[in-house]
């Protein structure tokens, strides 16, 4: 059963600048919640019961955000405020998380390299720091967990996108075995659409043996001379099987300004607390326009 997971939480967040001048990217809230508390809880759900984040400079909010408020806790139980007090509380109890620091922004593949002493030589998932995603069937990195303890080997999470769109991702090439499950045979980082061999792309949920850290430790520094995930991914696969699984659910690009735009407004929807409001407000809005 895997137990431990990484979540790759080291990058600048330039996108979102001024913002992230002094706040990690992963610490903006969709509502009231940080985008990396969703994923960490994701993780619980699927089993997970250790995590180690990779950070960088200017995160240590998020060590913060996961450790005990002792002065916050002291305030809310004064003021009797019990609800909040265990929802603050609950933060720091959701899994055993541990923290490694990424000295130089060398890319996703060498943030994972140093996790490779935690994992211990077990195989692991990683969960995107920046990433949400939703699936009617559960927790993502569950069904990935599913498909690893049937086939014991490497899955990536995949989900559809418009061909014109695969420019973006990195893209599965390989053959259906199930009605979601593909077995890749290459893995395709940024095709055009014309050289894209399907329109199934990596969607930032991750199970792989410890394998992976050999071909990390090989690979040379790619695009922006960093050392990519995909490249390493792409010489596995050559010895390696290795499994793709499209989910059925959703993707939320919390990595660009409209998305997370997009993001908030439909978990603001969802909520319980504020949905209603929030609807009938959209609609008075969008009559106005």
């Amino acid at each position: 059963m895997i137990k431990k997971a990484v979540i790759p939480a080291a990058g600048y967040g330039t996108r979102f600048l001024p913002a992230t001048k002094s706040q990690p990217k992963e610490m903006i809230p969709i509502i009231d919640t940080p985008v990396i508390q969703y994923v960490v809880e994701e993780a619980v759900a699927s089993g997970i019961t250790d995590i180690l984040m990779i950070i960088g400079k200017g995160k240590r909010a998020i060590e913060e955000y996961f450790d005990r408020s002792p002065v916050l806790e002291e305030s809310l139980l004064k003021k009797q405020d019990l609800k909040t007090l265990d929802k603050i509380r609950s933060i720091s109890n959701l899994a055993n998380i541990h923290f490694v620091w990424q000295k130089e922004m060398n890319g996703l593949g060498d943030a994972i390299l140093h996790a490779r002493y935690h994992v211990n030589n077990e195989p692991f998932a990683i969960l995107l720091g920046d990433t949400l995603v939703k699936s009617e069937d559960g927790p993502v990195t569950k069904q990935l967990i599913d498909v690893y303890e049937k086939y014991q080997s490497s899955v990536i999470a995949l989900e559809e996108v418009k061909p014109e769109m695969v420019h973006r991702y990195g893209i599965i090439d390989g053959q259906q075995i199930s009605e979601n499950v593909f077995k890749a045979s290459d893995w395709i980082e940024k095709p055009t659409p014309e050289e894209a061999p399907s329109n199934l792309a990596v969607a930032s949920r991750y199970i792989f043996t410890p394998d992976i850290f050999e071909f990390l430790e090989k690979t040379p520094p790619g695009k922006n001379n960093e050392i990519q995930l995909t490249d390493a991914m792409r010489e596995m696969v050559k010895t390696k099987a290795m499994y793709g699984l499209k989910f059925n659910g959703k993707r939320y690009d919390i990595g660009n300004k409209l998305g997370f735009l997009k993001t908030n407004l439909e978990f603001a929807l969802e909520d319980p607390e504020i949905g209603e409001t929030v609807k009938i407000w959209l609609k008075e809005f969008a009559a106005g326009l």
